[in-house]
């Protein structure tokens, strides 16, 4: 059965690589949510930090994929209007359009304050030779935004659980890791968060395609990282999410 997917902030990096991967994949219905225009598939042009106008675009769609935001780090005028406001939107839309599931673009940056406390400030630095052989991995469960813009990613979590436990919406917050053009660590600490453009989009087609039974849960994505400090067990035990990408392939050394 074909299943109906909107995508927001679909002109975006991550955005083209899953409608991309969804097409090739076959079997889904893509409608894009954008302020411009995105070639080959239906879209509805509006901003997201306007309800009434964006609520059209989830009149008969199975699946949300909110990927639209602003990545500015501490600018709250757009950090409130759009990662704020617009994820609110987004959830109070399908809400009322009777979306059964809502899966958020979160943030590593939910638990990047962490990297301010050894031993991740190690690992984030490279100091790697500093990093205890065992070390206790940052969980699902746990939260330390770094930012404004972690700040309002948890606050787009809370805002899940709510519309998960008030309206029954199936809600999947994914906690997503470095994603960049070049498909490659670009900076030391990318050695440990690097998300690799198929693991990024093997893990939101396993969100859009996961069970019905799954009604609120908050996941980790990186990719097989030897320097990874984020918990994926929770991801491969809900989900089956397995990375096949690493940033070892392609390691940032400072002098790079």
């Amino acid at each position: 059965m074909t299943k109906r997917v909107l995508i927001t902030g679909m002109s975006g990096l991550i955005g083209g690589l899953l409608k991309t991967h969804l097409e090739d994949k076959g079997g889904y219905e893509l409608t894009a949510l954008n302020r411009s225009r995105v070639e080959g598939v239906k879209t509805f042009q509006s901003d997201i930090t306007d309800l009434e106008s964006i609520t059209p675009a989830f009149d008969n769609q199975d699946v949300v994929v909110h990927l639209a935001a602003y990545l500015g780090s501490q600018e709250w005028e757009h950090q409130h209007s759009v990662n704020v406001v617009g994820t609110y939107n987004v959830f109070e839309a399908a809400r009322r359009a009777g979306v059964n599931r809502v899966i958020l673009a979160s943030s590593g940056s939910a638990i990047r304050g962490f990297e301010r406390v050894s031993p991740y400030k190690e690992i984030a630095e490279g100091s790697y030779h500093e990093v205890p052989k065992d070390f206790d991995m940052i969980t699902h469960e746990q939260v330390r935004p770094d930012a404004l813009y972690g700040a309002t990613k948890v606050w787009g979590e809370a805002l899940g659980r709510h519309f998960s436990d008030e309206y029954n919406l199936s809600v999947i917050s994914v906690r997503i890791g470095v994603v960049k053009k070049e498909n490659k660590p670009l900076s030391v600490r990318e050695n440990a968060s690097y998300l690799g453009h198929d693991d990024i989009c093997n893990m939101l087609r396993l969100c859009i395609d996961a069970p019905d039974t799954i009604r609120c849960e908050t996941v980790f994505a990186v990719s097989n990282n030897k320097w990874n400090y984020r918990d994926l067990s929770h991801a491969e035990k809900i989900l089956g999410y397995i990375p096949k990408n690493s940033a070892d392939d392609n390691f940032f050394y400072p002098d790079s």
